[in-house]
């Protein structure tokens, strides 16, 4: 980790983060919320083919880590990232630049729930998707104590119903059959599972774990627009060895950019 210079962004002072083994630096806040594991495993769930092209979409994107993975795994992706924060969206736009992907990855400052109109006025179409992304605020601003600093708590937690208006903002911009993905902390794997009923089947659930006999801590949940097949709950992932290093499996997704198995072995 580096200091960087925060002038760019109204003299925040900012990080230069290594992902991916160094294959991206990002830059991003050095206080408040900061993009980690969560945003590569993310990148690494959506079901792309590294040679096909395809649209995808990353809703609440912040800094733009995660789409960025996304795009530096899969060359013939194109990746737009949304995010409501003016100064997380120039900070993403900066990223974008530093990193080589200009060509692939563009930033829209909108907010969850923009009008049709509205979007169409920033370029984006409904229904015109090939894959949804997001990392949606894991606490609930119904409950405790929010931070004092606006951004941090804005990323940090959202009302419990928000969900909800994420799942219904997702699924008007993915098209038909295109597939959607979130991860969120294991105890609202409830809450997501009933955000995304009636507008997504044929759903994988992937526990993440942070050690072999530790109970899950994160959900990675899969979803298809349209589609009425049944769930489905793959083995969990996981993600550390007894002595607190990376498994194989783990480091090949988080330092080497390796596809997550969202599919069951044989």
């Amino acid at each position: 980790m580096k200091d960087a210079t925060g002038a760019s962004q109204d003299r925040v002072p900012l990080t230069d983060d290594a992902f991916l083994g160094g294959a991206l630096n990002i830059l991003q806040p050095r206080s408040g919320y900061r993009a980690g594991l969560d945003a590569v495993i993310l990148a690494a769930a959506v079901p792309v083919a590294i040679d096909r092209a395809a649209r995808v979409l990353d809703i609440g994107a912040g800094v733009g880590t995660a789409g960025l993975c996304l795009a530096r795994r899969a060359p013939a992706v194109h990746v737009t990232l949304l995010e409501k924060e003016a100064m997380l969206a120039r900070i993403a736009a900066e990223n974008v630049e530093r990193n080589g992907l200009t060509s692939r990855v563009r930033v829209v400052e909108a907010e969850v729930g923009l009008s049709a109109a509205g979007l169409k006025a920033l370029g984006l179409a409904e229904e015109s998707f090939d894959h949804v992304m997001a990392n949606p605020p894991y606490h609930s601003a119904d409950a405790g104590t929010l931070a004092s600093d606006a951004l941090k708590a804005g990323a940090h937690a959202m009302p419990e119903a928000a969900l909800e208006r994420w799942a219904r903002f997702m699924a008007r911009l993915a098209a038909p059959g295109a597939t959607v993905t979130v991860i969120h902390k294991a105890e609202a794997l409830v809450r997501v599972l009933s955000a995304f009923d009636g507008r997504f089947g044929a759903l994988k659930v992937l526990p993440l774990q942070p050690r072999c006999a530790a109970p899950a801590h994160r959900i990675v949940v899969e979803g298809t627009k349209g589609s009425r097949a049944q769930p489905l709950l793959l083995p969990a992932f996981v993600l550390h060895e007894a002595d607190d290093g990376f498994t194989p499996q783990a480091q090949a997704v988080l330092r080497d950019g390796a596809a997550l198995p969202m599919t069951p072995a044989l």
